[in-house]
């Protein structure tokens, strides 16, 4: 159900996102990505230093001088922001939580594509109000109606009680999209992480970037790899639901937890590497702005 209260929260949140937008990226977003091809632009005459090898020689013949075909990068893409709204992105300790960041990275992803004339389209997991194991989608499209679709259903999802499996995301994703497009994963991937050799969802990730280019937005909180000195917690495990009690007093407990949480990124880094393709990590720790433009002019460079 749509409220004012739900609509107040999506003209702020839009509002913060554009002047984010305004801010950050310049042609920088512009400069990042390629086109999906080229495409006819004109004809023209042939000028000195033109390659020859453009040459229009059917019209060359009947105008009795020479004229070339020009083509022009076709601009237009599809961007899918596949985010993750399961348990363990509820938790923040710092200034929001990493469900609240990618949110707000969410908007600004969006607004920047529909300021460059892309498509952008949605694909929401692991919601609160989404049965279990059930997606939404919403298709890519252009028009700031259909940005301010994808912000209110950033906005409104919540996370929910169940982890939701990122593996069986990425394929409804890779069955979903036929044609190449580029699919910004926004998630803190702690999914799956049973199997010490590589997440669930390694291979299926792997095989989506095969068809299209995907980007990983990872998302984490400084508490994640470091308790701190508190005494006795009671502490909630997102991923099993259990609860339990914590003496974060001990120094021995709390590099045990350091080195358990130290060796979870590292196998999703390094899977994330093995898929080849790039990773961003983005923390609840600090201002996200920068780490993003660094990111899109790295890409633009290498172009």
């Amino acid at each position: 159900m749509i409220t004012e209260e739900l609509m107040q929260a999506v003209k702020r949140l839009e509002i913060r996102a554009r002047r984010r937008v305004d801010d950050m990226f310049g042609g920088s977003y512009h400069s990042a990505f390629k086109g999906q091809g080229i495409e006819f632009s004109e004809v023209r005459e042939y000028q000195p230093g033109d390659d020859v090898r453009s040459i229009d020689w059917n019209v060359t013949a009947r105008m009795g001088r020479p004229f070339i075909k020009r083509f022009e990068e076709e601009r237009q893409l599809t961007i899918v922001l596949a985010v993750d709204c399961s348990r363990s992105t509820g938790f923040g300790t710092i200034r929001r939580s990493k469900h609240e960041l990618m949110s707000e990275v969410g908007a600004v992803l969006t607004l920047a594509a529909g300021r460059n004339n892309d498509k952008v389209g949605l694909c929401l997991f692991g919601s609160e109000h989404l049965p279990d194991g059930k997606t939404l989608h919403v298709p890519a499209t252009k028009g700031r109606l259909h940005g301010m679709r994808i912000i209110r259903e950033l906005i409104d999802a919540t996370p929910g009680e169940n982890q939701e499996d990122l593996s069986s995301v990425l394929t409804e994703i890779g069955r979903t999209h036929k044609r190449r497009c580029i699919v910004i994963v926004l998630s803190d991937f702690l999914s799956g992480l049973n199997n010490e050799a590589e997440p669930s969802w390694g291979a299926k990730l792997r095989m989506l970037a095969q068809r299209h280019e995907v980007i990983a937005m990872q998302f984490t909180d400084p508490r994640e790899f470091e308790l701190p000195r508190a005494g006795v917690l009671r502490m909630h495990d997102p991923m099993s639901g259990r609860r339990f009690l914590v003496d974060t007093g001990s120094l021995k407990v709390r590099e045990r937890y350091r080195a358990q949480a130290l060796r979870e990124n590292e196998l999703i880094v390094s899977t994330l590497k093995n898929a080849q393709i790039d990773h961003i990590e983005l923390s609840t720790g600090q201002d996200y702005a920068d780490d993003l433009v660094r990111y899109f002019q790295s890409r633009g460079s290498r172009r």
